[in-house]
């Protein structure tokens, strides 16, 4: 890039103050225990843009993992809270590179906040509105002390609108350009200095997926805190006119926004068609994209259960053999084998949380290719064409970002509803989110589909994919029709951001920050649910036994699970076994494993139940017994009945939360009456054919 400021070099002499040697003590302003921040007293450092410039990028780059997120005080609204650390030399500051004695090596720190997405001040949503708010309308001494404005450099005038709102306040204002090696390969040149001059404020060029100008942006922000609040822009006045109406405001903007970018941006003069816009041709494109769509999809999943299988077989062989053999002998040499405690800790913990944990290189996988498919710049192509979809029924183009969110967890993405402006289009997504397939009953797809499907695994997971799109679309549909018909629609406003090749560093990130995610659950709510589970197996229902010498069948939970399981058998599964799991699973969808495999392992230990294949062979019988010969079409029943039955209690807190007691009722008997209805036919139908 001719012109620009190099990326690993301060910025010009003469153009900003001299580094100080040590970081000002500023008041910290925009109070809120939001997740985790650095010491009292220091700075507050916003973190502004539009979706797709790269912000959560730098965000994560900045913070690495001293990231947290959590509601702003007297908000709904998910704010992401850090901490920013960095050496006196300004060098971004990992915690590795100081062998994490941060102390002795003078280490500074910020409170990094990243904001929701926005364009613009003018906020359409909770979560803009959250954005204007604390840096607008709160007063000048509870707003940050910097804010850091993230600019796509390959489209720089759109970015610099909000740029714009920010200099008529009197914010500091560090404009941190990403994508320039995009723009580059576009044929466009910038001079970071020329834009400062036009804009007012320091202008860092920043490549934060390579960690680049990460050093040159802390010093840039670390220089700006001690200088005064700059005056707010005045804006152009025509002459005679005492002020500006809000059209004419608008045109200011855009005016000066262009004066800026023309400055600092200058084009080769040959149009360019890019390699992101050759691939959109086909990846867009109305056919073609969705059918993209649905390979790339499927090789995700045959991708995952192949490759992770072979894994797995050898982790439920390490819990069932060596783990479990290890711990009843420690337990025979303290005197405590054969008895309750052996109960609790082999056929309970053990048994129930291990063959959950066997899952745990199946998500590792799923959620590298994800964060793949996120950094190469593929999703926002697949939100577009799935976007496509939802509004030909007539749902909000905006709706299908929480609904993308919902296939990796259910509860951010009913958080994610915030964006949308419109309160019925906010209820009428959060009651469809349960409908999408979270990681969670992935676990389940990929068990079964292993167990009755084979090398086809991957498909049979495919499958149920497919059909939750479907239960979202008929759902939403339905409602549509019937309780908001006079509802209008939304286009998607989306930036497409350029394809890209992904980082290993920030895949792994992504990666293994979403698998934190997952075993936390696991170690949390799963652990007291096998406890839960295992105590009832314990207690007997039916005279004759003692406490944790009943066969499961005669147990409290046994019983109360033979009570409900006549509901299930015109859907093909009315064992007791599955009645009972699918109980459990409305704490948690992991937890339908868990329990199964406690179940199975009380019932008979003399063959190791817990082992995968003997589990396996015992699901197996018992969808054929529950069927009457016809399991297959019992297995597609169940797995549609997992998918969109009452979601778990995780997730009807969030709906509690953002759409009401009335709204999260009536969710859970729409998704109960699609479950078993749908179960139904599935079997009753299927039947007929296998």
């Amino acid at each position: 890039m001719s012109g620009t400021q190099p990326m690993n070099q301060p910025t010009r002499p003469g153009r900003v103050l001299s580094i100080t040697p040590a970081l000002p003590t500023v008041r910290a302003a925009c109070h809120g225990p939001v997740g985790e921040g650095a010491g009292a007293g220091a700075p507050i450092i916003a973190l502004a843009g539009a979706p797709n410039v790269g912000k959560s990028t730098l965000f994560n780059a900045l913070t690495g993992l001293r990231a947290t997120t959590g509601n702003w005080p007297g908000t709904t609204v998910d704010v992401g809270r850090g901490v920013w650390r960095f050496q006196p030399d300004g060098k971004v500051c990992t915690c590795a590179e100081c062998s994490g004695d941060c102390a002795a090596n003078r280490v500074s720190e910020f409170t990094l906040i990243d904001l929701p997405g926005a364009y613009s001040l003018d906020p359409l949503s909770p979560d803009e509105e959250l954005t204007r708010t604390l840096l607008v309308d709160a007063p000048v001494g509870e707003r940050p002390d910097a804010v850091v404005v993230v600019a796509d450099a390959a489209h720089l005038a759109r970015s610099l609108y909000l740029v714009a709102q920010l200099r008529e306040t009197t914010h500091r204002v560090v404009v941190a350009l990403t994508m320039n090696d995009v723009a580059a390969k576009a044929g466009i040149d910038l001079d970071t200095y020329a834009l400062s001059a036009e804009l007012g404020c320091p202008v860092v060029a920043i490549d934060p997926r390579r960690r680049q100008g990460l050093d040159t942006l802390t010093r840039t922000v670390r220089e700006a805190l001690p200088t005064p609040l700059p005056p707010p822009r005045s804006l152009a006045v025509p002459a005679g006119s005492e002020g500006l109406d809000p059209l004419a405001r608008d045109d200011e903007r855009f005016t000066w926004v262009e004066a800026a970018a023309a400055a600092g941006a200058t084009a080769s003069g040959a149009d360019r068609v890019s390699t992101s816009d050759r691939i959109d041709r086909v990846a867009t494109h109305p056919v073609a994209g969705p059918l993209l769509f649905l390979a790339v999809m499927w090789v995700v999943f045959q991708i995952t259960t192949t490759v992770a299988a072979p894994l797995q077989d050898a982790l439920d062989g390490f819990f069932s053999g060596p783990v479990s053999d290890a711990v009843r002998g420690l337990l025979g040499m303290v005197g405590l084998g054969g008895g309750w405690v052996e109960g609790l800790l082999v056929d309970g913990l053990i048994a129930g949380v291990g063959m959950l944990l066997t899952f745990v290189p199946l998500m590792a996988l799923m959620f590298v290719l994800l964060a793949l498919l996120e950094d190469s710049g593929y999703m926002a192509r697949a939100a577009v064409v799935t976007d496509r979809l939802m509004r030909t029924i007539g749902l909000p183009g905006k709706a299908f970002l929480p609904l993308v969110v919902g296939f990796g967890c259910n509860v951010p993405a009913i958080a994610a509803t915030r964006i949308l402006g419109n309160a019925r289009q906010r209820i009428l997504v959060a009651l469809l989110v349960p409908f999408t397939s979270c990681t969670a009953r992935l676990t389940v797809y990929v068990m079964l589909g292993t167990i009755f499907f084979g090398a086809a695994a991957g498909t049979a997971v495919f499958v149920m994919y497919l059909a939750s799109i479907l239960a979202v679309i008929g759902v939403g549909l339905l409602l549509r029709k019937t309780l908001w018909r006079t509802m209008g629609t939304e286009p998607l406003v989306l930036d497409l951001p350029p394809y890209q090749v992904p980082t290993a560093r920030l895949t792994a990130a992504v990666a293994w920050g979403r698998l934190q995610g997952f075993l936390r659950t696991a170690s949390g709510i799963i652990v007291v649910t096998v406890c839960a589970v295992w105590l009832l197996q314990s207690l007997p229902a039916r005279p004759g036994h003692g406490f944790g010498e009943v066969p499961v069948q005669d147990s409290a939970y046994g019983v109360a699970a033979q009570t409900i399981a006549p509901v299930f058998e015109p859907a093909g599964f009315g064992q007791w076994q599955t009645a009972s799991a699918l109980v459990v699973g409305f704490v948690a969808k992991e937890a339908v494993i868990s329990s199964w495999a406690q179940t199975y392992a009380v019932e008979e230990p003399e063959e190791g139940a817990s082992d995968l294949g003997d589990f396996g062979t015992q699901v197996r019988a018992a969808f054929e017994e529950s069927s009457g010969g016809h399991p297959l079409p019992a297995v597609w029943a169940f797995l549609w009945f997992l998918m969109a039955y009452t979601p778990c209690v995780a997730t009807l807190a969030a709906q509690k939360r953002e759409v009401g007691w009335r709204w999260t009722v009536f969710g859970v008997a729409i998704g109960l009456a699609v479950a078993w209805l749908g179960a139904v036919a599935i079997f009753q139908i299927g039947s007929l054919i296998w």
